[in-house]
């Protein structure tokens, strides 16, 4: 006979994890799941592949990896779980395959093992190269020491409380598994998860772990991993709890710490009587004697909660949530990489422009907000391996330890940037440096025009002469880096990679590239954002309208050959990013995106339209080589052009000739010769 159950306290804890980091993962796992026994959570979340951390890539190939992820699950892990059942994400080697698995455990014991069923095989998921799809209704089991454990699409009944899983990609599918556990009679839908960051994504997750809670006639609890795991992706955290169709709690996002735990009562009775009521509610009578695994478990006896109102981070009802969410993500992205890299700080060659400020700001955004969640013993705790930081006596002797900006001047650099740059860097709190290159420059020069026996001209030279004014930084801003033991901030934005704006071992020179998934004309619109309003709690920059006041200029030429733009260089910002939208996102053709851009943007005559997307098709193409060597960069939308986690497009190509001349000759059709 079934316990006769009411209330039920669930948890959701989200972890900031470390691939293969054993110890440390399994530390911050147990800790999670003490804090939670504590809050009298009896039913507790953890995220997918948690033991392990999610981002092994091959390495999950490797057997021992799994081995170790299984010995710490056993040695550690289940010696916390007296009165509490956890869902532990981690890899598991079955019949030749390995599986993306959630061990079931509770009073010190194994209980069973979930597989996920459908796997992310697109976008920054890779899932399919490593791991198998478990078939629905399959079970089967699987020595673990000398017991036999279930595995497979199972259900499990604590002590008259039915519980089933979802992980992650399960969720995002058509053909929910959940839609088949409401027939079961499931009351609680774990998700353990690992869903990455992208502009405007939370809604989404909002939208199915509500709508699973009411179609299903369930309780439904989603954990999620939290803090840049192996490198590029970003997770946000953001633990969400719902029943009955309506979300009853709902953790923060882009928090500092190792661990968060969010909990809520549900009324267990509750939902099974919507079941009932429920027309369309069928029940299933077909149990396989391996699909429900009964577990003897003791639910305490709980009164009744009054509901509490949801309560959410004022941030998160900003209009300006997309600035919210770049400067939040982005700062918990640095610190991360920062203290996984065992680096000391960032070095940033600033520009006095757009995308070397808002490296700077984000890296003085970073300190300022790490130290306001951990304080300033808790920030220096991380970084324990610089010894320098331990040192610093407050936020702003920190910040000047942890960033050092450049400005490199060459003779064609003006002053407009020069004390641009200058007052950024007093702003953001860095420390600030002012070299001279132009020696370094005429020696290069000087030494290649011995070589060729003539000297070296803007009539015919341009284009050598303003890259090599970008490639002579490089040596020293890297000696910096080298001399602090900094990560270098390489400081390209997503729309200069789209068409290679940059010089290679010039200005792309850096061991990563936060912006560059960023596209320049939201880089100013953010700017803009921080100079006026800035961060809620944190407050405007107003240095920034040195900045925003400006073109943006590579200033790589004389200024007595004329005012020298990125936009005159290339196009209008705001049209680049929508062909680079439609061309590369969307996937139309060079006709298809000259039309749409026609409907669009209708301010631009026909035939510059024309230019500008022949344009930007052979620069795409041409410039592809360089997309494949830039600098790791944090992946923030799903517009990427990352070719190693997102967007790939041959080296080498055809460069749309056929395409092209389509577009030329129905352009001249239409609108004449010009």
């Amino acid at each position: 006979m079934e316990l006769a159950v009411l209330n039920v306290t669930v948890g959701a804890a989200i972890l900031n994890l470390t691939p293969l980091a054993w110890e440390q993962n399994a530390a911050i796992i147990t800790a999670a799941i003490r804090e939670a026994r504590a809050r009298g959570v009896s039913l507790l979340c953890l995220p997918e592949l948690c033991i392990t951390g999610y981002g092994c890539q091959d390495a999950f190939h490797s057997p021992s990896v799994h081995s170790r992820a299984l010995a710490v699950l056993v040695q550690d892990i289940l010696p916390e779980t007296h009165g509490i059942a956890v869902a532990v994400g981690l890899p598991i080697a079955f019949r030749n395959s390995i599986f993306d698995a959630c061990a079931v455990v509770s009073d010190g014991e194994l209980r069973g093992i979930i597989c996920k069923r459908f796997l992310a095989g697109d976008g920054v998921h890779y899932e399919p190269r490593w791991f198998k799809p478990w078939p629905s209704g399959v079970q089967n089991t699987l020595q673990v020491g000398r017991d036999e454990v279930p595995i497979g699409d199972l259900t499990f009944d604590f002590g008259g409380v039915k519980v089933g899983f979802e992980i992650c990609e399960d969720a995002w599918v058509a053909q929910r598994p959940g839609s088949s556990m409401a027939g079961r009679g499931v009351d609680i839908i774990l998700n353990p998860s690992a869903s990455h960051f992208a502009f405007g994504k939370l809604e989404v997750r909002k939208r199915f772990v509500i709508e699973g809670s009411r179609a299903f006639g369930v309780s439904y609890v989603y954990a999620n991993l939290l803090g840049t795991d192996e490198g590029r992706i970003i997770y946000d955290g953001g633990a969400l709890i719902a029943t009955q169709g309506r979300l009853v709690a709902e953790g923060e996002r882009f928090a500092f710490a190792d661990w968060q735990l969010t909990t809520a009562v549900v009324d267990v009775e509750q939902t099974r009587m919507i079941q009932g009521w429920t027309s369309s509610f069928r029940p299933r009578f077909d149990y396989h004697p391996l699909e429900l695994v009964r577990v003897p478990f003791g639910w305490p006896d709980l009164a009744p909660r009054a509901e509490r109102a949801l309560s959410v981070d004022a941030w998160e009802r900003s209009p300006h949530i997309k600035e919210e969410e770049l400067w939040r993500a982005e700062t918990l992205a640095l610190f991360d990489y920062m203290r996984r890299s065992a680096s000391r700080g960032f070095v940033i060659s600033l520009s006095g422009g757009a995308d070397s400020t808002a490296c700077a700001a984000l890296v003085s955004l970073m300190v300022r907000r790490a130290v306001g969640e951990l304080g300033l013993d808790g920030f220096k705790a991380r970084i324990a391996y610089d010894k320098i930081a331990q040192q610093q006596p407050d936020i702003a002797a920190l910040t000047k330890h942890l960033l050092v900006c450049a400005y490199q001047a060459t003779k064609n650099s003006g002053p407009v940037t020069h004390d641009a740059a200058r007052v950024i860097a007093a702003a953001v709190g860095a420390e600030w440096l002012d070299l001279d290159v132009d020696k370094l420059l005429d020696g290069y020069t000087s030494l290649i025009e011995q070589a060729i026996g003539r000297p070296l001209t803007w009539e015919h030279d341009d284009l050598t002469l303003q890259n090599i004014q970008a490639r002579v930084r490089a040596p020293s801003i890297w000696m910096l880096a080298n001399l602090r033991g900094a990560l270098l901030i390489a400081t390209s934005n997503r729309s200069e990679a789209a068409v290679g704006y940059t010089t290679m071992d010039g200005d792309s020179a850096g061991g990563l590239s936060p912006i560059a998934g960023v596209d320049k004309d939201f880089i100013r619109r953010w700017l803009r954002w921080l100079e006026s309003d800035g961060p809620l709690g944190f407050g405007p920059l107003p240095e920034l309208r040195v900045v925003n006041a400006q073109q943006p200029t590579a200033e790589l030429r004389p200024s007595s050959r004329g005012v020298q733009t990125d936009e005159a260089d290339l196009m209008p910002y705001d049209l680049l990013d929508a062909i680079e939208r439609a061309a590369i996102r969307d996937k139309q053709d060079p006709l298809e995106t000259y039309r749409l851009m026609h409907v669009q943007l209708p301010q631009h005559d026909p035939h510059q339209l024309l230019v500008w997307v022949e344009r930007f098709f052979r620069l795409w193409c041409r410039n592809q080589w360089k997309r494949e060597r830039y600098a790791p960069a944090f992946h923030l939308d799903d517009e990427s052009l990352d070719p190693k986690t997102w967007c790939r497009f041959p080296i080498l190509s055809s460069g749309f000739q056929l395409e092209l001349a389509e577009l030329r000759a129905w352009v001249h059709q239409h609108y004449g010769t010009p």
